[in-house]
């Protein structure tokens, strides 16, 4: 999933569960750091409750980030490092 779709929005997945504040945090500064660099993302947000073989894999881990595709950030998500991830994948 190296590509970016067609209009150019940068693909992310946030695997995340309910009543997870850590991934409250994580959404909101993705999104918020994509705004303020203005790089489009295409923001998918995957429950693990819901997927047994997801809640397997990641268990507690979470949230767990993917910036186009490549594992980006687990737990918490370091504003600096978002920037220049979605920078480079934009």
């Amino acid at each position: 999933m190296s590509e970016t779709d067609p209009a150019g929005a940068v693909p992310v997945t946030v695997y995340t569960r309910e009543d997870c504040t850590l991934c409250v945090a994580a959404r909101e500064t993705i999104e918020e750091t994509a705004a303020d660099l203005d790089v489009s993302i295409d923001l998918d947000v995957v429950d693990v409750d819901e997927d047994p073989a997801l809640a397997d894999e990641y268990g507690e881990r979470v949230p767990y980030v993917l910036i186009d595709g490549h594992p980006a950030f687990k737990y918490e998500v370091d504003e600096r490092e978002l920037r220049l991830k979605l920078l480079a994948a934009a």
